[in-house]
This record gives structure tokens, sequence and C-alpha cells, in this order.
């Protein structure tokens, strides 16, 4: 499917410089540009690709001053990065969806199946689950008895929902995740470890996005719960009984333990960690591999570094790692001076 810039421009509210006739029927990134590709640049270290670009529309900041011409078309938007989202979510919304139940699936007589459904080969679909409208479940997924799913939610191979787990509407859950597992409880006693039964569940509220091969901890009792909006990168580990806050969104490894709670609006790098049965308030930022071993303090805080602190501490602390072993050498210098004007006294 083709669309002119000047369609484009009109979907975004964008502002045309160019030729507004010239048609786009694909993406590329702005060094990989061809002809009938429509690229973007919100990063000012890829400014130099838009003067060669091969791209036929290049989407672009307002306020972006360009050095010489280009040949691609412009279409000037308020955040370009913002804007090719929206375009590849329309691109995305306009792919056919599949539908139907394919014969190799296994669906338990007691389940109730929405209209408008794909269930793939090898599909299983235990007792009592209930599938919303427009359900797309993808080829050798597992939905244990008792689980719910609202509509139009996407669950891709491979991926386990344990029983009793509740996945609200708008969900995607990404191929190989496991949601309801057991959570990591044992006791010690003289002669091992006795388990404890985990009996809660995992809540997954609307709009959420779960990575591949995430895991999910069902709770010890209650409900792990991950509230609408959430956003989470693959191989990420949701301990027992934690709870991560509306619109929250954390990169690749973050691992959670047990009964940690996140605020709203967080951001979270990558391999950060946190430690259990701490608070996490709204709108922190936690950097990568960040360790967070106690409740934080408020609103807006940035922390980085392991254990995590203050950006400005930690790089005051790693100024002075950095002269360690010439403060030893001096250290064991001083010592010997003193040792010595004692043996004169």
């Amino acid at each position: 499917m083709e669309f002119t810039a000047k369609q484009i421009a009109d979907m975004i509210g964008g502002r045309i410089e160019g030729n507004e006739n010239v048609t786009i029927n694909t993406f590329a990134k702005i060094e990989d540009g061809k002809p009938g590709a429509i690229s973007f640049l919100s990063n000012p270290k890829y400014t130099h690709y838009i003067y060669d670009t091969q791209s036929s529309v290049v989407l672009i900041n307002k306020e972006v001053e360009l050095e010489k011409p280009v040949k691609a078309t412009l279409i000037r938007v308020d955040n370009a990065y913002e804007s090719i989202a929206r375009l590849l979510q329309f691109y995305e919304q306009m792919k056919p969806r599949k539908t139907g139940i394919d014969p190799l699936a296994s669906i338990s007589e007691t389940a109730k199946i929405g209209e408008n459904v794909y269930i793939g080969a090898f599909v299983c679909i235990g007792e009592g689950v209930v599938i919303g409208d427009g359900v797309q479940i993808y080829p050798h997924a597992v939905i244990g008895d008792g689980v719910a799913i609202g509509q139009k939610t996407t669950i891709f191979p491979n991926v386990t929902v344990y029983q009793g787990c509740k996945i609200g509407n708008n969900v995607t859950i990404h191929a190989g995740s496991v949601i309801g597992a057991d959570g990591f409880g044992f006791a010690p006693n003289q002669e091992g470890y006795d388990k404890i039964p985990q009996i809660g569940i995992v809540v997954i509220e609307d709009n959420v996005e779960v990575g591949a091969n995430t895991c999910i901890d069902r709770s010890t009792m209650g409900q792990t719960v991950i509230h609408k909006g959430v956003k989470l990168d693959n191989l990420i580990q949701v301990a027992h009984n934690c709870e991560i806050g509306e619109n929250t969104v954390m990169s690749a490894q973050v691992g959670l333990a047990g009964s940690t709670k996140i605020g709203s609006w967080c951001m979270v790098g990558g391999q950060a960690g946190f430690s259990g049965h701490i608070q996490v308030a709204d709108k922190t930022f936690v950097g990568a591999q960040c360790g967070v071993i106690k409740n934080t303090k408020g609103d807006g805080e940035t922390l980085i570094g392991s254990p995590a602190m203050d950006p400005k501490m930690f790089f005051k602390a790693k100024a002075i790692y950095a002269k360690l072993p010439d403060m030893y050498r001096q250290i064991a210098q001083l010592q010997r001076e003193i040792d010595e004007l004692k043996k004169q006294n």
C-alpha cells in the first residue's frame, strides 16, 4: 500500500518541504534508505546521513537546521521519534489479523472462546479458560486451567500461562515467557528446605507488553500485579508478590526480588536489581546495573551504581576509587615513616 508525503503529513500534523506527491511504501533507517521508503531523524548523531539518504521522505524535528540541501522530501514535526512510532502503529494495525482455530489445537470443552480469535497448532487450553474476542494465541502456547484473557490480547509461541492467572485487554506476551510459575519460596529445616506452596496468581492489566523469555512468578498468597501500560523487555524476572505501577518501563535482565513494589512511570535500565520488600516511588529513574537495596526517597529521583546512590555522589566516589592504588601506596609510605620515627624515640 502506498501513501503520498501529503497524506503522511496530514496524518501526523507535519509540514512538508519538497515534493508533496512523492510516494512511500515501506520504512527504512536513515542510513539504509532506499527509494519509496520513509525514514526519520531524531538523534543528532545521525544528521550527516540525511544529506545522502536514498529514502524518499524523512521525518525531522521542526527546529533542526540543515547545513545544505537534501534530496528527500522532509516532513517537519514536533517530535520525529513520536511521529514514526505513530506511523509504525498504524502500519501494524493495517496488517490482517489471523483468525480461526487450528485442528491440531487442544481445547477443553469447558473453555469459553470469544469471536474472531486465532488459536494456532498445538496450543493447549485448559479447563474453565475464558478467551476474549480478537485474541491471538500462536502455536505451542499453553493456557492453564481457569486462566482469563481479555480482548485483543496476543500471546506468541511457546508462552506458558499457569492456572488461575488473569490477563487484560490489548496485552502482548512475547515468545517463551512464563506467567505464573511458582515464586521462589522455601523454608530451611535441619535436612534441607521445605517448599512453601505458592497459591496466589499473576494479574496483568490492560495494554501491557511482556518481552520474550520474561518470567513473572505467581504470589505466595494474593496477587503479583503488573498494572496497566507497563512495558517489560526480554529476560526480566519478576518475583512473587511484586507490584509494578502503571506505565513503568524496564529494560532487559532486570530482576525484582519478592514483594518489591515499583511505582508508576518509573524507568529502569538493563540489569538493574531490586532487593525484596522495598518500595520504589513514582517517576524514579534507575540506571543500568543499578542495585536498589532500600526504599527510594520520592518522585523524580535518579539512581545509579550498586548500591544505588545519587549520581553526583556516585561520580565523586568513582573518582576517588580510581585513585585508591596511589592513596594506598602513600598511606603505606606514611606508615613506614611513622614506624621509623617510633624506633628513633
